[in-house]
């Protein structure tokens, strides 16, 4: 039986992290979402992991929830249900705050919980023929778990209308909206996300994942004496470390630094 979800490390080391159901049009359920919590938290434990890419294999990204885990569901008391969430509003934060870039890979179908996987990633690249759906008030449900990352990556304004009306969208106006990066044919996917590898690994590796976690923290904090201070400190500390010694010292010396010679 093939697994649902496949993890592997290329030569680069960038994991591919791949929703394996085709046949289902990479619909998840319970297993699949504690599989891919688990492949995260692994990816983002592992030193060597320089990139993450998260992709659906077949015509769909994923078409959401799967129909035999939503029969389940609604066998479910609140308290169960509740549990059941929990697991879905785990795995989601878990990717969000992966210590590593993570690139998602956007084909056909990505509707309900799928936009919430694609808005989690830090950049999302989509074919032009996609289309996208927070469908989930079509069935008397609320995109509850997923809501807190869809509204940072399109606007709340721009999230009154699609989670009310599950209106199915272009990839063109996902593009406008910001919940993709770029939209490009489906023969540019893999050249145009390698490219944007290509770009990753020319940088440290410890100051990638600080870059990331410096924007989830300055986003939304006021703009006063003790952020001022914070990121003073950030600064200091990183130019102070090996990895930056270490940059600062090749730029100086007009040399490749040692990350780059890894690559090579």
């Amino acid at each position: 039986m093939e697994q649902a979800v496949t993890y592997h490390v290329d030569e680069r080391n960038v994991a591919l992290i791949t929703l394996n159901r085709a046949d289902k049009h990479n619909a998840f359920n319970d297993d699949m979402i504690a599989t891919l919590t688990e492949l995260f938290t692994r990816a983002g434990n592992d030193s060597s992991v320089r990139a993450v890419v998260l992709q659906g294999k077949g015509k769909s990204f994923s078409a959401g929830a799967d129909l035999e885990w939503m029969k389940r569901m609604a066998q479910y008391d609140e308290a169960k249900n509740h549990i059941d969430a929990m697991a879905l509003a785990t795995m989601l934060h878990t990717l969000y705050t992966l210590p590593k870039p993570t690139i998602a890979r956007v084909q056909g179908a990505a509707f309900g919980g799928a936009v919430g996987l694609i808005a989690c990633c830090d950049i999302a690249i989509g074919s032009k023929l996609s289309k996208f759906c927070l469908s989930e008030v079509k069935i008397g449900l609320i995109p509850a778990t997923i809501s807190p990352y869809v509204i940072e990556a399109m606007g709340a304004r721009v999230c009154r209308r699609y989670f009310q009306t599950a209106e199915v969208f272009s990839a063109r106006r996902a593009r406008r909206l910001g919940l993709l990066s770029e939209a490009v044919t489906e023969d540019e996917l893999d050249s145009t996300i390698d490219d944007i590898v290509t770009q990753i690994l020319k940088n440290g590796p410890v100051a990638v994942s600080q870059a990331k976690a410096l924007v989830q923290q300055v986003a939304n904090a006021p703009i006063n004496a003790e952020l001022l201070d914070d990121t003073s400190k950030q600064i200091a500390k990183i130019r102070t470390s090996k990895e930056g010694q270490e940059g600062l010292g090749a730029f100086i010396e007009k040399r490749a630094p040692a990350w780059q010679e890894k690559q090579a």
